[in-house]
């Protein structure tokens, strides 16, 4: 009898390139998912684009898992006689609450049923977690072992103006389920937003939360290695840029062309004027004009912007683009080397 071979586990490899092809792109607003999280200069790293977190394919296919619970978690709580609207009436898609560049999307709206109060509305929360996640969760409850699902929620009530929340928790190792009903605290909720606000108005980039990479909030941060070695960003984009400043009213304005940048799409790309942002290089300021930058960075002298190295240039071989036979064929040609 012909022995079947062991199967060879290059299917599953194939599939996690197959979604790491594909990874989500840096959101364009400041998610309320994120306001609760203690660092202010992760926050504003992230709104900028600074630094742009790749995650693996295995890891890709668990938030897809997630997506899908959400369906699975309204299903059995309308089985369990909670009416929910899991769409916002007003415009037939996902709840959506947004001031400026600030906002998030909520799981849904339960109008009715949930036994300590069948007659309020909440706002619906869905999370899964790992074992070790879930069992804390038990434990010490959303604002102790949460704190960051804690606040999104705050955001999320007072921007919809529901004074109670219901948190669905599911492990995914077991399948049970963790619920809480939580209180709108108004004093928290204005305060998560002037966070939020703060941060996004901020042309300067906030101080970490610990300059000791060994601290435990930084030790694992997908940051760390910006704040704690290279002190450079590997991105070129609007948001990267010096010329670039967050509006208020949610648009973001350009002092290089003076206009306001056009759609999200436009900002990824950024234009050929790019100036780094200082404090997202290790570079000094030593000048400019408003178009372009002077810097020097280890003894050498360079021009950023318009008339000198361009942003990408610097970032892929800064040595390169000192050497002096580079600089001369660069000027002889009058463009961009690709360093």
């Amino acid at each position: 009898m012909t022995k079947i071979p062991e199967p060879i586990n290059s299917l599953s490899a194939l599939i996690d390139k197959a979604h790491e092809s594909k990874p989500d792109l840096p959101r364009p607003h400041m998610g309320a998912s994120m306001i609760g999280h203690p660092c202010r200069r992760k926050l504003w790293l992230s709104f900028r684009w600074a630094v742009v977190e790749e995650f693996p394919g295995r890891i890709l296919r668990l938030f897809r898992r997630g997506h899908h619970e959400e369906e699975w978690i309204v299903s059995d709580l309308r089985a369990a006689g909670v009416e929910i609207l899991d769409k916002d009436p007003d415009t037939g898609k996902q709840w959506l609450i947004k001031d400026g560049h600030f906002g998030g999307s909520l799981d849904g709206v339960a109008l009715s049923g949930i036994p300590e109060a069948p007659s309020k509305p909440h706002v619906l929360e869905f999370k899964t977690h790992a074992l070790k996640s879930f069992n804390d969760l038990l434990k010490n409850g959303v604002e102790k072992s949460k704190p960051t699902h804690w606040a999104q929620v705050m955001v999320y009530m007072e921007g919809v103006n529901i004074d109670r929340c219901l948190y669905v928790g599911v492990c995914k190792n077991d399948d049970k389920i963790y619920t809480e009903r939580i209180r709108l605290n108004k004093t928290t909720a204005k305060d998560l937003n002037e966070k939020a606000q703060s941060i996004i108005a901020s042309d300067r980039m906030p101080e970490p939360i610990s300059s000791d990479p060994t601290w435990f909030e930084c030790k694992f941060c997908n940051m760390h290695d910006f704040c704690h070695s290279s002190h450079t960003t590997k991105e070129v984009n609007c948001r990267t840029c010096a010329h670039s400043t967050a509006k208020r009213d949610g648009t973001w304005h350009c002092g290089r062309w003076n206009s306001e940048i056009p759609a999200v799409e436009f900002q990824r790309a950024g234009c050929e004027d790019h100036v780094m942002h200082p404090d997202l290089v290790p570079w000094t300021l030593t000048g400019g004009d408003g178009i372009y930058a002077n810097y020097s960075h280890n003894g050498k002298e360079f021009q950023n912007g318009a008339g000198g190295f361009k942003s990408r240039e610097l970032l892929a071989n800064f040595d390169g683009c000192m050497d002096k036979n580079v600089q001369a064929i660069r000027h002889k040609f009058d463009g961009e080397i690709k360093c």
